[in-house]
């Protein structure tokens, strides 16, 4: 009997040890069993029962009044507030309700604090992205933002108040109602600070505006020359419609600038993995005049594209209060709203692709790297220690020198493999910024004076505003701190022993790219290039849309009693302009005498495509593997890893395919035969026919572009489980800019009207962060499909219809 006691006792507490310890599977964090499985507190408590409801009344500390939370059908809260502290306190706790662990995750990720949440992995992948993080100085640009935001006292309020709603939500948290991702990774949340709302917009910044291609672009020159340099990467590609056009009309003198002379490095540079933007990563936006809709009124549309993950990226939200009454959509963890209308304006954004990255080589004077040559003279550099706790091992420290020009990310103990040539890093984020104050403004805006007046405190990351009122006025602004340049300069890699190379001054911010009610009755952007060759200041970028924006003018010039209707058809459009332009030169190369029978079929396809990637369609595949494996094939000479090079645009290639099909690059030079433009077309032909074919037979279905683009809308934790495969057309090229892994993640169209705005949106997501919540997902299935909700916007003292619950916070 004892032995079997002892036996029973061992067995039981290894049990309890194993249940309460979290566990590894290869990279895959197991939470603690006991915990997570517990009835009383485990993830059987995150299921919300359909028809979920807060309480009537929620008392909290910190409100100066009572506030009115309206819940409409799909759980858009529409905060009624007394005064603009208790505004942005609730706005806080409400968007905590439904989003915290993503907040939180978001903002850990964007200051490099990830391996505090996963511990270590065998590849390291979590600690070199932290480090990555630190070393490109995301903290110092957030440190830098927020000193402005302290600055201003209304700035301050806002973010506070936001930050106190925040912690009100997390103080009430027990471990019952703690989101289910800290039970999976088997933490809790730590108190919000307002640091961590500039790291959310520094981070947004991040993504839109830290792609350069500096060193690629210095290497090129040193191996091609500078006539075959304009040959391969252009900083204007003509193929037309800018942002804005009106030749020779620039009223203004531009800034003097005076001659530099450009000192390149003198080896070629390798650093590989380079932050560069995705080139899906864009967007849509336009507004149409009165003069051309049915109802006389303005209509703006926005759709801006990004990765689609969940929990969604925005969070949609209603805010009123004495002096403001505005809907939209906001980011989790930063107050206000980002993109939408009022009352009597609506407004939207896309990315403005300009350069704002500059890389300096610097010369530090010994190993030790504390001092570095500027103007004849050695500097202090400034060493940070970065501490990198890392769960369940020992802290990380890494040290990140700072130079006036900015951080100094790659060296031999980082990235050891590539060129130890050392480059500080200058990022326009970097620098004190207001983006705060602008969107705090256009909140409450009123005519068109008060946009340009919010737009003034606007730096990073450069976006296209897009403005219609109910006065008639629609208009653009290209809004963002750019550095005033002459050509060529900031297009390479800098010399950073010379303070003359930084940036001689800033456009002032009155002759950056706008227009306002022009003659052709709409403006609009979708990342193309921002204005004509008249324009007199030089501008340059990774690269620039060149097909959405044609489709989208050229559907807005024929357009007349233009309905809200019609602006939904236009912005789930999935024509492509590249197709139509592309593939009949392609087929012109084919032989079909020598295609065997699945080649030939494909080729039928092809020849009856209307260039629609539509769900159904069979020939976008096709389409698509040859062009993507004859894009390869003709820079293949361009991949190496001995250093850093940037394939051309596919416009400038398919540029170059219909104007010289005799290029040098369609002969690889590494192989004694001479290769031409169509063995290269026929041989990306007869491969993308055999990858289809595979994947015909690997899925046993037909290669529908829904099935075959395969759109995955996946979880923040990457956990299958919480991720979606949807059935949904479009393409990067199309105005309906939809790719496997991006698209539009919020769609919305306004008209803009004196008896109040009629509103129309959707994204690839749900309002709540909850993944046992119906509104998890509770708009991915009309968002595929291309339908919209109509947005319930409520006027003061009406009583709102369709509402789903109310909830009052009272003061405690």
């Amino acid at each position: 009997m004892k032995i079997k006691f002892l036996i029973s006792l061992a067995v039981t507490i290894l049990l309890v040890w194993a249940l309460d310890k979290r566990w590894t599977a290869g990279n895959i964090p197991i939470p603690p069993l006991g915990k997570f499985l517990a009835p009383s507190h485990g993830f059987w408590q995150n299921i919300e029962p359909r028809g979920y409801q807060l309480p009537e009344f929620l008392n909290l500390p910190g409100l100066k009044q009572p506030v009115t939370i309206v819940f409409d059908s799909i759980m858009i809260p529409h905060i009624i507030a007394q005064n603009d502290e208790d505004l942005y306190y609730a706005q806080g706790y409400i968007t905590a309700f439904h989003r915290l662990w993503q907040m939180e995750f978001q903002t850990h990720a964007a200051a490099g604090r990830l391996s505090e949440i996963v511990g270590k992995s065998k590849d390291d992948a979590a600690l070199n992205y932290d480090r990555q993080q630190r070393r490109l100085g995301m903290v110092y640009a957030a440190e830098n933002a927020l000193r402005s935001m302290e600055s201003d006292p209304v700035a301050k309020m806002v973010v506070t108040r936001y930050a106190e709603g925040i912690n009100a939500y997390i103080n009430s948290l027990s471990d019952k109602k703690l989101p289910l991702e800290y039970k999976l990774l088997d933490y809790k949340p730590e108190p919000w600070t307002i640091l961590k709302s500039a790291l959310l917009l520094r981070s947004m910044a991040q993504t839109l505006n830290m792609g350069d291609k500096d060193m690629q672009m210095t290497n090129a020159l040193k191996l091609f020359g500078r006539e075959m340099l304009e040959v391969l990467y252009p900083d204007l590609e003509p193929m037309g419609d800018p942002i804005v056009e009106k030749p020779g009309k620039w009223n203004f003198e531009p800034v003097p600038l005076s001659d530099t002379i450009m000192a390149l490095p003198d080896e070629l540079i390798k650093i590989t993995r380079l932050v560069t933007p995705d080139p899906t990563i864009g967007s849509n936006n336009w507004a149409v005049s009165g003069s051309k809709t049915k109802s006389g009124y303005p209509i703006l549309c926005n759709d801006p594209h990004l990765t689609i993950s969940l929990p969604s990226i925005w969070y949609a939200i209603q805010l009123q209060a004495p002096g403001i009454n505005c809907m939209g959509v906001s980011l989790p963890g930063a107050p206000g709203v980002i993109i939408g209308f009022n009352d009597s304006i609506a407004w939207g954004v896309t990315n403005a692709q300009r350069d704002l990255v500059d890389w300096y080589r610097i010369t530090f004077q010994n190993n030790q790297k504390e001092k570095y040559k500027l103007d004849g003279d050695w500097k202090d550099t400034r060493k940070v220690i970065e501490k990198i706790n890392v769960r369940g091992g020992d802290a990380f420290y890494d040290t990140v020198i700072y130079t006036h020009w900015g951080p100094v990310p790659y060296d031999e103990h980082f990235r050891a493999e590539n060129n130890r040539r050392h480059y500080a890093f200058r990022w326009i984020a970097h620098d004190e910024s207001e983006e705060l104050l602008t969107f705090y403004k256009l909140n409450r805006a009123k005519n068109h004076a008060d946009y340009m007046r919010a737009l003034d405190h606007y730096s990073s990351p450069a976006q296209n505003f897009i403005f219609a009122s109910v006065t008639g006025d629609i208009a653009i602004r290209i809004q963002g701190k750019f550095p005033a340049r002459k050509k060529y300069e900031g297009k390479f890699v800098l010399d950073g022993s010379r303070s003359s190379q930084g940036p001689q001054a800033y456009i002032p911010f009155a002759h950056n790219v706008m227009d306002k009610n022009p003659e052709r009755g709409f403006v609009s952007s979708a990342n193309q290039y921002p204005a004509d060759a008249t324009y007199p200041y030089y501008i340059n970028a990774v690269s620039y849309e060149a097909y959405r924006n044609r489709r989208i003018n050229n559907l807005l010039r024929q357009g007349n009693a233009i309905t809200l209707s019609d602006m939904m058809d236009l912005q789930l459009d999935t024509y492509s302009i590249k197709a139509e332009e592309l593939l009949p030169v392609l087929m012109g190369y084919v032989d079909e005498a020598i295609l065997t029978n699945e080649e030939s079929e494909a080729l039928r396809l092809l020849k009856n495509w209307d260039y629609y990637y539509k769900k159904e369609a069979e020939a976008p595949a096709y389409f698509e593997n040859w062009w993507r494996t004859l894009y390869a094939s003709i820079w293949d000479e361009l991949r190496s890893d001995s250093l850093s090079l940037a394939y051309p645009t596919a416009w400038n290639t398919i540029h170059l395919i219909k104007t010289r099909p005799d290029f040098v690059f369609f002969d690889d030079q590494s192989t004694p035969e001479k290769e031409t433009l169509t063995h290269l077309v026929r041989q990306a032909f007869k491969k993308s026919v055999t990858e289809v074919e595979d994947w015909k037979k690997e899925k046993g279905m037909i290669p529908l572009w829904a099935d075959y683009k395969d759109t995955y809308v996946e979880h923040l934790t990457r956990m299958e489980p919480f991720s979606y495969h949807v059935q949904h057309g479009g393409h990067g090229d199309a105005v309906n800019a939809s790719s496997r892994r991006h698209g539009p993640s919020w769609r919305m169209i306004v008209s803009v009207e004196p008896n109040g705005p009629k509103a129309f949106a959707t994204y690839p997501g749900g309002q709540s962060g909850n993944p046992g919540s119906a509104h998890y997902n509770s708009m991915l299935g009309r968002w595929a499909d291309g339908k919209y909700f109509n947005l319930m916007f409520l006027q003061p003292d009406k009583q709102p219809a369709g509402s789903l619950f109310t909830t009052t916070l009272k003061p405690d």
